[in-house]
């Protein structure tokens, strides 16, 4: 985090934090504690509903050993804000492989309930080697 940024220390940020951690010790089962079941997700065009939905981004194939490094935290009443830097090994080549991303968060009674976010897949599949270093016209 920058300098002249000072990191929230509410109980909500905390949650988002513990939330965050999960990426890195592939806990899913945490998520239980700190995820509505039926939590509402927005993101890359889509609104799911659903805990699996971010267990299933914890347990994405092909990628392990997950470092997680919050670029920057915002916590406001029952809304928490983080942008964070996510990097992976990638399983196949053994290269580490970075995405960054913004996510907004939304608690109640200690729980996360809804968030929206966006991440960097297209450059974490660039890195991969999966997609072409410059995007086609479309």
């Amino acid at each position: 985090m920058s300098a002249s940024v000072v990191p929230a220390t509410g109980r909500n940020a905390d949650v988002v934090r513990r939330y965050l951690r999960v990426f890195e010790t592939r806990e899913v089962a945490e998520f239980q504690e700190l995820v509505a079941e039926d939590v509402l997700i927005h993101g890359a065009g889509q609104h799911l509903r659903g805990r699996q939905y971010p267990e299933g981004s914890v347990l994405t194939p092909g990628l392990s050993h997950c470092r997680l490094r919050v670029d920057d935290l915002f916590e406001a009443g029952d809304r928490v804000t983080v942008a964070f830097t996510l990097t992976y090994t990638h399983d196949r080549t053994g290269r580490d492989l970075t995405m960054t991303g913004v996510k907004s968060y939304r608690l109640q009674d200690g729980r996360i309930v809804e968030f929206w976010g966006e991440t960097d897949l297209y450059g974490l599949l660039r890195q991969a080697g999966l997609v072409p270093e410059e995007i086609p016209a479309f």
